[in-house]
């Protein structure tokens, strides 16, 4: 195939190494993912732009910069956090695969007028082997792939090399992208920086170039999270948590998490002030090198004030309460710990959370801990809707 004439690649690019496994992520109820903690230095804020030519560069790590000659119209993500800062940006009639339909939770959508995404007609990149087919990425023949390269080429499980990435990015459109969803990940493979939610969110809406509609989304954003915030206990009075992930109705074993990393899918706790449970226990977060698991006779000797159990999203809180937290209420073990007594066990979350998803999440886990000073809609939807509808 002919290479692009309106997507160039700089340079910098595709610069990268590899180790480490992505794990299988077939469905919603799988493995888990990996976090942040660092700054970043990553080019100017607004990329920069050629007048004369009407081309402009975006500069993200690992790639580095990254060189368009006409605004993307068609896109692909493998995490969906990125897929949800797209329709942020009101680019959702361009998506066009996302890495596992599962875990794109798009529900949220549901309470904003104008903002949709067609989840059916959508491309799941992962395949029933837990694999990626290269093959695919030319049938989608999208402008621009929002994927870290890094994330695809880890490991064993997406069957992918660096070859492969390298061909791709010249026949059918430059990849760009950070995995930010979580920070534990080996120093092997991800040894740069991390980006936080809103950093590469402004990153794609330079690729958009949708930066003004970017802003107005941060300021909403700000102000939320501000409101929260200022309604909040006092620090002291905050409760732990131990978040986790276990598949099923009648979860035995957990994957544990450290609420205490800097990945986008811990957001909403971290605005709150929800502490870390695990702290100095010497227990590691879940990556794609530790997949080590907790029962319920680990989680006593913890004991945490809530625990937080992901891979519920599609469930309402009272189909978990009347599944999760009512076999864990029956359990021999689990029936002594604290957060089921109290009945402080919660859906943990989207594993791949991006802008939208963070505003409704947010709201849940305020009115979940903190049902004193917090209840019903937290943030006006119908602002919301006009934000995203520019």
């Amino acid at each position: 195939m002919q290479r692009r004439t309106f997507l160039g690649v700089g340079a910098s690019a595709l610069t990268v190494g590899l180790a480490g496994c992505a794990g299988s992520e077939g469905s919603e109820a799988t493995t888990g993912e990996p976090e942040t903690n660092g700054s970043t230095t990553n080019g100017t804020s607004e990329g920069t732009a050629d007048s004369e030519s009407g081309s402009y560069t975006v500069s993200m790590v690992p790639v580095g910069d990254v060189t368009f000659e006409a605004v993307p119209k068609s896109w692909l993500v493998y995490e969906s956090g990125y897929a949800d800062m797209g329709v942020a940006l009101g680019k959702a009639d361009g998506l066009a695969a996302v890495g596992n339909k599962a875990r794109y939770h798009t529900q949220y959508y549901d309470q904003l007028d104008g903002v949709s995404v067609d989840k059916e007609g959508l491309t799941q990149l992962v395949g029933e082997s837990a694999q990626i087919d290269k093959e695919l990425f030319y049938e989608l023949d999208v402008d621009v792939h929002l994927v870290d390269p890094n994330w695809l080429t880890s490991g064993s499980s997406f069957g992918l090399e660096q070859s492969d990435v390298d061909e791709l990015s010249e026949s059918v459109a430059p990849f760009i992208g950070n995995t930010i969803f979580r920070r534990t990940d080996s120093s092997a493979w991800h040894n740069y920086d991390y980006y936080t939610m809103y950093e590469a969110f402004e990153k794609v809406a330079q690729i958009f170039q949708e930066q003004e509609r970017y802003q107005a989304f941060k300021s909403f954003h700000d102000n939320y999270v501000d409101r929260v915030q200022s309604e909040l206990p006092a620090e002291g009075e905050r409760p732990n948590a131990l978040l986790t992930f276990a598949a099923g109705d009648e979860p035995e074993q957990f994957y544990p998490y450290r609420l205490s990393d800097q990945g986008t899918n811990k957001k909403q706790f971290h605005d709150l002030g929800i502490k870390d449970a695990l702290e100095g226990t010497g227990i590691d977060g879940l990556s794609t090198s530790d997949r080590g698991t907790v029962d319920y006779e680990a989680m006593l000797e913890v004991d945490p004030d809530a625990i937080l159990v992901r891979g519920h999203e599609s469930k309402t809180a009272k189909q978990f309460r009347n599944t999760v937290l009512s076999f864990m209420q029956q359990h021999d073990v689990a029936s002594q710990l604290t957060a089921v007594q109290n009945e402080m066990v919660f859906r943990g979350g989207p594993i791949y959370q991006g802008p939208i998803q963070h505003l409704f999440t947010l709201e849940r886990a305020a009115t979940d801990f903190f049902p004193d000073s917090f209840s019903g809609e937290l943030f006006d939807r119908g602002k919301l809707s006009s934000v995203i509808s520019g």
